[in-house]
């Protein structure tokens, strides 16, 4: 009678190595499904734009509030900054004209911040490394008697990137909407 009992119990899976294997085959199918998942995101073309594109807008928007910020009481780091922050001929005409306008600024003793409301890239060229932004701020000069006065304003900045950082090598006012065009 034990034999009988011993080969009705040897033709029966034990439930605790298959539930085992069973978890095993799950995990190893969504392990496959997830790296294959990642392989795909990590080398997909559409993501690397956008990361380049999100770049370019971050570097743009923060150098145009850095061209609008300055403080007579610290010129030179101000002075500094915006040349850190731009490229090209833009760089060269900050500059060369930096001893005039420092005077200028020492005279006028203002003291001017920036802040961006809002910017979106117009054009990128990922292959050149160019791109076009458009920057919404508003600036806030403090004159020598305390009164100050706000104006928003927006700005078209060119960008170039140079040793893998995107710098402005232009930057003009927008053009207003509702005025004709010759």
């Amino acid at each position: 009678m034990k034999r009988a009992v011993r080969l009705l119990h040897a033709g029966r899976l034990r439930p605790l190595p298959a539930l085992a294997l069973v978890l095993t085959l799950v995990a190893g199918g969504f392990a496959a499904w997830a790296g294959q998942d990642w392989y795909r995101a990590a080398h997909d073309e559409q993501a690397a734009y956008a990361a380049q594109r999100d770049a370019a807008l971050s570097a743009g928007e923060q150098a145009v509030q850095n061209l609008n910020t300055l403080d007579h009481r610290e010129l030179k780091r101000g002075l500094d900054l915006w040349e850190s922050s731009t490229t090209g001929e833009l760089h060269e005409q900050l500059a060369s004209g930096r001893e005039e306008f420092t005077a200028q600024v020492k005279e006028a003793k203002t003291v001017s911040t920036a802040r961006v409301l809002s910017g979106a890239v117009t054009e990128l060229d990922d292959r050149a490394g160019r791109a076009r932004v458009l920057v919404a701020l508003r600036v806030t000069v403090e004159a020598a008697d305390g009164a100050k006065s706000d104006k928003d304003s927006r700005m078209l900045g060119e960008l170039t990137r140079t040793d893998g950082r995107w710098k402005l090598s232009a930057l003009g006012q927008a053009p207003v909407g509702g005025t004709s065009t010759g």
